[in-house]
């Protein structure tokens, strides 16, 4: 019960990698807040059918709609111990074809729905031992694939944002990491299949998984316990790292070619 009485906050938490986290969030104890600008979070909420979570529905876009949800977390229970910030949204168009609101899409949900959610909750973290850990990718700062310009753009962003964050709050016993996850299978997964082959979306799945060198895509619990490592004091010498979950999809090309 290494997160026992902990109040964590995590956006995007009502499918996805965000509902891993909140899953194995709530198995080592913690009270979890999902923020989500998804209908499913009332399902969601049904489903895990716990007396130690609640969600609300909220477009992190919208600062002062991000505000008046945090105040009403906190008449709740008084403060935040751990802040996910995992919504985040990914649409493959080739750079020249990319209008500029779906640029302002990504950057919007990525970049600007992080900060605002961070700088809402910040003041009710200090000198908790807090954690903040935010959903980089591997996509951005380490590997990009065509289309995929402003997905990349905006996890960069993320993971620079990470460190610069981290160094200011260390002061205030705020640790801030970055989790960067190569192909986790999710709903953002599976959409970008669909848009790769709409025919046959399976076989763009089975074609990426064959790439990787474990031979499968990492689960949502899988990255729930990083995530809960990172939240708990077992990584409390830990701060300012992006951690790559990827089944080793990073390592040079050459391996995949079996050279």
């Amino acid at each position: 019960m290494k997160l026992e009485n902990k109040i964590a906050v995590v956006t995007g938490g009502a499918m996805g990698n965000g509902l891993g986290i909140v899953k194995v969030f709530l198995k080592y104890g913690a009270k979890v807040v999902i923020l989500d600008y998804s209908d499913e979070v009332t399902k969601t909420i049904t489903e895990l059918n716990s007396p130690n979570v609640i969600g609300y529905k909220v477009d992190i876009r919208d600062k002062n709609m991000v505000n008046k949800c945090i105040e009403e977390v906190i008449k709740k229970f008084d403060h935040i111990d751990i802040l996910v910030n995992n919504a985040g949204v990914c649409k493959l168009v080739k750079f020249e074809d990319m209008s500029d609101e779906d640029r302002d899409y990504h950057f919007d949900i990525n970049i600007n729905g992080t900060w605002n959610v961070t700088k809402s909750c910040l003041p009710f973290m200090k000198n908790r031992k807090g954690s903040i850990i935010n959903l980089s990718s591997v996509t951005g700062p380490m590997v990009a694939d065509s289309g995929e310009v402003a997905y990349a753009t905006t996890k960069g962003a993320v993971l620079a944002f990470t460190k610069s964050l981290a160094a200011e709050l260390v002061e205030d016993n705020i640790r801030v990491n970055a989790i960067m996850p190569g192909y986790i299978r999710t709903p953002m997964v599976d959409n970008m299949a669909k848009l790769s082959n709409p025919n046959d979306p399976e076989s763009v799945v089975a074609g990426i998984a064959n790439a990787i060198p474990m031979k499968r895509m990492g689960t949502i619990e899988e990255l729930g316990e990083l995530a809960a490592f990172l939240a708990s004091e077992e990584s409390s010498y830990i701060t300012a790292q992006g951690i790559v979950i990827d089944g080793g999809s990073t390592l040079p090309e050459t391996m995949t070619m079996g050279v």
